[in-house]
């Protein structure tokens, strides 16, 4: 199902009264955002294994691939998709302030870091396996009235159209680094995002073939 367009004026960040992320304060917990994945990870991995009992998920093992490899257990020579998991539990704030020409509001808004997108374009270009990047958000009660997780994917064909149709650039954006970027002496955290709108993506995990 495709997320409904997001009405104008219901969701004003300037008068909520519980801001994901009012002042920015240069603090990006890296090992918390990784954390919160992993245990997405094996939500999905579960999820998936449970309601396609001829599929089998599974952490990858595969540098530069998406989080989870999905493989048919009668035809195992080759995945039939890959699974990229980005947890978000803040949004992008400033996005009308410093990228206005993208037209997204903040409580639509969800970043991907661009060399994923970039990467994982090229994984599908080889193997012309299908690949999705799913984005569970915590926290964004605007959109989120019970307060449990959401899901949202998209084919990583149609992120990168929205990419290349984006001749401006629009939706780029690098910012500072800040504290908890660098983990041991190394730089992990992303810096250079590019940013799409929950109206682009469909609500929930992906659905898979499992005729396989």
């Amino acid at each position: 199902m495709i997320y409904k367009k997001l009405a104008p004026n219901i969701y004003e960040c300037s008068s909520c009264p519980t801001r994901c992320d009012g002042i920015s304060k240069g603090i990006y917990d890296f090992e918390k955002d990784v954390s919160f994945s992993e245990a997405i990870e094996d939500k999905i991995i579960r999820e998936i294994n449970y309601a396609y009992p001829s599929l089998f998920a599974f952490k990858t093992k595969r540098e530069g691939y998406p989080d989870i490899e999905i493989i048919s257990k009668t035809s195992v020579n080759k995945p039939i998709a890959y699974i990229e998991i980005k947890v978000q539990s803040r949004t992008f704030m400033s996005v009308e302030k410093f990228l206005p020409n993208s037209n997204l509001q903040p409580s639509e808004t969800l970043a991907l870091n661009l060399s994923d997108l970039e990467r994982y374009f090229k994984v599908h270009q080889n193997e012309k396996t299908p690949t999705f990047i799913l984005w569970c958000l915590k926290n964004r009660k605007c959109i989120n009235t019970e307060n449990t997780d959401l899901y949202f994917h998209q084919n990583i064909i149609e992120l990168e159209k929205i990419r290349l149709n984006d001749v401006t650039n629009s939706r780029k954006f690098k910012r500072a680094t800040g504290f908890g970027d660098v983990v041991d002496g190394i730089h992990k955290g992303v810096l250079v995002n590019y940013h799409f709108s929950i109206n682009e993506l469909i609500e929930g995990i992906p659905v898979l073939n499992s005729a396989h």
